[in-house]
């Protein structure tokens, strides 16, 4: 590197100019998001296009169920009980009647609502201890990383159980508990980032410049780290689907006649001789949400940056 390239970044960097990593290295800073460019990324990619329409369907479903159907999710009609797919019932009936379509669509206001704040959790605390671990270092470094280690030693499920049996039962409790089971995936990605920023020309041109720490935290690691989280994040929204969907089907989750995903899965599999859509269809839902969510957390990790 020539003098005059060391001089510039030095500049740069005590005017507050973050200049972008060497090509390979990470994301440029400031980078313009082409909006154009993203659309053809996604119509290209049929199954990515399909992903984003069946995960923004629901989140529709999630805030605004009357969008889909006007039905009594908790009210049925005892004389419809166990009636197939059909025009009039999309999804069937259960065993007392009531609308199976209706029970997945306001379910899954629970179940997303569930996974938000799992994700939530995990994503501030795995986040803030892998940032602390790789910023600060030394000695807090080595008890916050064996921290990580007892937890990623641990199932996530296993350790879901276990705390969900220590905090109680309800949809709150067991997505904190799925949110702490997934904070060591985190806090490793997060601090795997900082320690590779940490390291980068500018932002040891900063630090020669004499910028305080917090600034050099906040306006060149933080936002040259955050794009690994932010897909490690997309994708442990499918497995918290799964976890907390687990859970709901143990019997964990909200009481009944709350439609969660997990409990139309557990009360439809004592009837799957003779009503079957009562578990594969709710099953379903679950599954198509979660191939969703991996394949656009898929796009953004790989074929998105091969062509960036």
């Amino acid at each position: 590197m020539s003098q005059g390239l060391v001089d510039d970044t030095a500049a740069d960097a005590a005017l507050g100019v973050a200049r972008p990593v060497e090509p390979g290295s990470g994301p440029e800073p400031g980078r313009h998001v082409d909006v154009r460019r993203v659309l053809r990324f996604v119509v290209r990619r049929p199954g990515l296009l399909l992903s984003v329409l069946a995960l923004v369907l629901v989140v529709l479903a999630s805030f605004w169920p009357e969008l889909f159907t006007s039905r009594d999710p908790l009210t049925g009609v005892p004389s419809q009980n166990f009636r197939g797919p059909s025009g009039a019932h999309w999804f069937g009936t259960d065993e007392l009647g009531r609308d199976v379509f209706s029970r997945v669509v306001h379910g899954a206001q629970l179940s997303l609502k569930a996974t938000l704040i799992a994700v939530a959790v995990a994503f501030v605390v795995g986040s803030l201890i892998g940032l602390v671990a790789g910023f600060v270092g030394r000695w807090i470094d080595d008890v916050l990383m064996r921290f990580v280690d007892v937890l990623l030693s641990i199932p996530a499920l296993f350790l879901s159980l276990a705390l969900v049996t220590a905090l109680g039962y309800g949809t709150v409790k067991v997505a904190v508990a799925v949110g702490i089971a997934s904070v060591a995936s985190f806090a490793r990605v997060t601090r795997a980032e900082v320690l590779r920023v940490r390291q980068a020309v500018f932002v040891e041109a900063s630090r020669s410049c004499g910028a305080r720490w917090y600034s050099v935290l906040g306006r060149h690691v933080l936002p040259n780290a955050a794009g690994p989280v932010i897909v490690l994040a997309t994708l442990d929204f499918g497995s918290s689907i799964l976890a907390v969907s687990a859970l709901s089907f143990l019997g964990y989750g909200a009481p009944p006649p709350a439609p969660e995903w997990g409990t139309l899965i557990s009360d439809g599999r004592n009837y799957l001789a003779n009503a079957w859509w009562l578990t594969a269809l709710p099953g379903l839902a679950i599954a198509v949400t979660v191939l969703a969510t991996n394949r656009i957390a898929r796009a953004l990790d790989g074929e998105w940056s091969r062509q960036s």
